[in-house]
């Protein structure tokens, strides 16, 4: 596995752990650090999972604001807690990241991925619908 793709996956993990058990303060670092050693044992480099982790963490209510916009038929807290995950990662990306470190297909496409590997049956079409929606309305560039 690529280590930007583990490193979604273990980011995707950690942030589904901590909102699942409530997002409590104080409780994410040593989310992440387990998840790391558990899951991520021969990652070189997990700047990028903690740039996953801050940033979606630092945005959450825009992003949540975001996705109920773009799926107005699904209240934030009624999206599973995998694809309610997956879309702040992959929307985290699609929005903030640098767009020649991650162009925005790329952040499209492995939110897909994780949204199929560890989702249910409609994650995969559920993830791209609603990235598709905010890619097109915000217009960014590549």
């Amino acid at each position: 596995m690529a280590s930007r793709h583990l490193s979604r996956s273990i980011a995707m993990q950690s942030l589904y752990e901590w909102d699942f058990y409530g997002q409590k303060k104080n409780t994410l670092d040593k989310i992440v650090e387990r998840n790391i050693q558990n899951f991520g044992p021969g990652l070189e480099d997990t700047k990028f999972v903690w740039d996953l982790i801050e940033g979606a963490t630092k945005h959450l209510k825009k992003l949540d604001n975001i996705i109920e916009k773009a799926a107005p038929e699904w209240p934030i807290l009624q999206i599973s807690l995998i694809d309610r995950n997956v879309l702040r990662i992959g929307l985290y990306e699609l929005i903030y990241s640098d767009k020649k470190e991650v162009p925005p297909k790329v952040a499209i496409n492995e939110a897909i991925e994780l949204a199929k590997t560890f989702g249910g049956e409609s994650s995969g079409k559920f993830i791209n619908g609603v990235l598709g929606t905010v890619y097109k309305e915000i217009g960014i560039e590549e």
